[in-house]
């Protein structure tokens, strides 16, 4: 499929695999540089504090599903010694094709290794990793729950499953300046450096307003067979980390 052919935003929000994969890929070259411009580079912040509050060892091993261009699996291969290992996974191929030249400029090849995979069919055993984690991709998987159980099957006992996503601010004044910040600058601000044909940063703001709130994903965390949830919001309420743990014993 022409990843320039338009894809209505129905569709989208249906989470149809190929359509979400060729949204990516037509966005892939300015990935980078608009989650910098429309976060007010906050997002490398987000991505900092998940990996610090995730419990990582320097021998540890965290798949990073969804990663996109490598940001997340990056923050967390700061956390590393020669020991630990992040693997960066997604199934959008042009998405990797950025995050390699990242890898290889800051000389992480010895600690991040990036596949390209479906997050709700992973190529790894049970048990494999101590960490899964995902940073503003879950919410663009076609089965949420199935995505999350493949992410704590792929942890061993005590794993941890993280989550960073956006979340919906509670304070009223600030959520009605972001909310219109959100729907109507962010989109147009993307549209014009982007120059896709697909309109994800359209997209972007109406998947956010249609994915759980920190509480009712803290429930669908719990649903998926996680303990002690716990979540930890960021930017007056923009983002919120979400941390559940695999139990020692799984019937």
């Amino acid at each position: 499929m022409n990843t320039n052919s338009e894809i209505p935003q129905e569709e989208l929000l249906k989470k149809k695999a190929e359509s979400i994969r060729n949204m990516f890929g037509s966005i892939a070259r300015v990935y980078d540089f608009l989650n910098a411009l429309l976060s007010l580079n906050f997002d490398k912040s987000w991505r900092k504090f998940a990996a610090k509050v995730s419990d990582v060892k320097p021998d540890t091993k965290v798949l990073d599903v969804c990663t996109g261009t490598g940001d997340l699996a990056i923050s967390y291969s700061k956390l590393l010694n020669g020991n630990g290992l992040v693997v960066g996974s997604d199934y959008c191929h042009d998405m990797l094709k950025y995050g390699l030249p990242k890898i290889k400029k800051r000389h992480l090849e010895n600690k991040i290794k990036l596949i390209e995979a479906d997050t709700l069919q992973l190529p790894f055993r049970d048990n494999a990793f101590e960490i899964s984690t995902v940073a503003f991709g879950i919410r663009n998987v076609a089965d949420l729950e199935a995505g999350i159980k493949e992410m704590g099957r792929v942890v061993g006992p005590n794993g941890r499953v993280v989550i960073l996503e956006f979340s919906q601010p509670t304070n009223f004044l600030f959520r009605r300046i972001y909310f219109f910040y959100f729907t109507s600058i962010l989109p147009m601000i993307g549209r014009l450096i982007s120059k896709s044909k697909i309109d994800a940063y359209s997209y972007l703001p109406q998947s956010v307003l249609a994915f759980p709130d920190k509480l009712s994903l803290k429930k669908k965390m719990e649903a998926c067979g996680l303990e002690d949830v716990k979540f930890f919001t960021r930017t007056l309420g923009i983002v919120t980390i979400h941390i559940g743990r695999k139990p020692q014993h799984t019937s």
